[in-house]
């Protein structure tokens, strides 16, 4: 993400929120799908990770919603919590992050599935950039 956004920073990182909890919420049912003999205490996990990361996204299109109507009118009380959303969405990701791991070190039925090994390793690195370009806006404040 580039930081040459101006006063559309505020709706420039919630929509980079909205997307990257929707690639989430998808890569928990991409995971079950290619490894239908998932262990089930990885398939409730995932379960509960997509249904978290469609309320953190129903959150960030809520705050979307606000900046659209607001237009430049914004207090600093709302920057605030779109900057508290970022920061819970970023600790999310890397919480889901160690699941991922967790999948790759103790699920025999993953790990047997060459695909979905190198398909869980492309989700890593997707949360993991959603992670790095939070963190970057987050250090800039």
């Amino acid at each position: 993400m580039q930081y040459y956004y101006g006063d559309k920073m505020p709706l420039r990182i919630l929509d980079e929120g909205e997307f990257w909890k929707h690639q989430e919420a998808e890569h928990t049912d991409v995971i079950q799908a290619l490894v239908p003999n998932l262990e089930p205490p990885f398939v409730q996990a995932l379960k509960a990770w997509g249904q978290a990361f469609a309320r953190t996204q129903a959150q960030f299109v809520q705050y979307i919603e606000t900046v659209v109507r607001a237009g430049n009118n914004l207090s600093p009380q709302f920057y605030a919590q779109v900057m508290e959303l970022v920061k819970y969405a970023t600790d999310q990701s890397r919480q889901f992050i160690l699941l991922l791991n967790q999948l790759g070190t103790q699920s025999e039925a993953l790990k047997s599935n060459p695909t979905a090994v190198t398909v869980l390793n492309h989700i890593r690195r997707e949360s993991e950039y959603f992670i790095g370009i939070s963190d970057a806006l987050l250090n800039q404040q």
